[in-house]
């Protein structure tokens, strides 16, 4: 469980530009600034199912984003190369582009 949210917490950091501004705020309101269902439907007006609804489908979206774009998959494959690497001067060029 810790890790799922974990790995929606990593797939919002690639692709929550790609969110509308009411869904990062909710996003951030429930992941980062842990506050419950009810008082983040309380502070926008809608109802709690609306949030939880809003909030499963902007998981959705994130995996649908990392399905067909593997950003983050090819973030780790490069990272295991690059431990792999004996060219010091090569993997410090490439590690300046992360």
């Amino acid at each position: 469980m810790m890790e799922d949210i974990n790995y929606i917490i990593i797939l919002y950091d690639y692709y929550g530009c790609l969110l509308s501004d009411k869904q990062k705020s909710c996003f951030e309101a429930y992941y980062f600034d842990n506050l419950t269902l009810a008082e983040i439907s309380e502070n926008i007006d809608v109802s709690r199912n609306a949030i939880h609804k809003m909030l499963k489908n902007i998981e959705k979206k994130l995996l649908w984003y990392e399905d067909n774009l593997h950003l983050y998959a090819k973030e780790e494959k490069i990272k295991k190369i690059l431990d792999e690497c004996d060219d010091v001067a090569l993997r410090d060029k490439i590690e300046k582009l992360f």
